[in-house]
């Protein structure tokens, strides 16, 4: 499993972790909370459902929201930098996006960025999903962590790993 992993990168290198989240609905914070010793590092989570919270508690630019609505890589990217700034945290998790039935913001079921915010890198990747709902929404959690646990794990310097699991790199930020 890729939450203890991650937990144990970040006391490892004495970062926390905050989390914001759209269509997982808390799914991303429970996955951590639900790892013994995780108190030690996460600092908590938003659940920012509504597009104005996005706004209001995590700091993505209305406009952006406005011009491009919720499910965007910039918006994804937004809410993981603004998670640092209002819990506090090193390392910010932030998903977005669509897990249905119907389309939102134009995008269709399944679109959904998951984005992480440190100290050293930053990163966005756009996930194609299938399944009903509740698959959705697992396996975009299951993302999120498992991108941040790569990032997280990175020495200095070194390159991305997030081809190797899978996961591409956005690279309209």
């Amino acid at each position: 499993m890729t939450a203890p992993r991650l937990l144990e990168a970040a006391a490892a290198r004495g970062w926390t972790i905050g989390v914001a989240e759209s269509l997982t609905g808390g799914l991303v914070t429970a996955t951590l909370v639900s790892v013994p010793g995780a108190s030690k590092v996460l600092r908590g989570g938003v659940v920012a459902y509504a597009t104005d919270l996005k706004a209001g508690l995590l700091g993505v630019d209305a406009d952006l929201l406005a011009e491009r609505g919720a499910v965007d890589e910039a918006v994804a990217a937004q809410m993981a930098a603004g998670v640092r700034t209002a819990t506090g945290a090193d390392v910010g998790l932030a998903t977005t996006g669509v897990a249905g039935p119907d389309p939102q913001d134009g995008q269709a079921p399944g679109v959904v960025f998951v984005a992480v915010s440190t100290p050293l890198a930053s990163e966005v990747h756009r996930l194609d999903l299938s399944g009903d709902r509740p698959q959705i929404i697992d396996a975009a959690a299951r993302g999120v962590i498992e991108l941040a646990s790569v990032l997280v794990s990175e020495l200095p310097g070194e390159k991305s790993d997030a081809e190797q699991v899978g996961l591409p790199e956005v690279t309209d930020k």
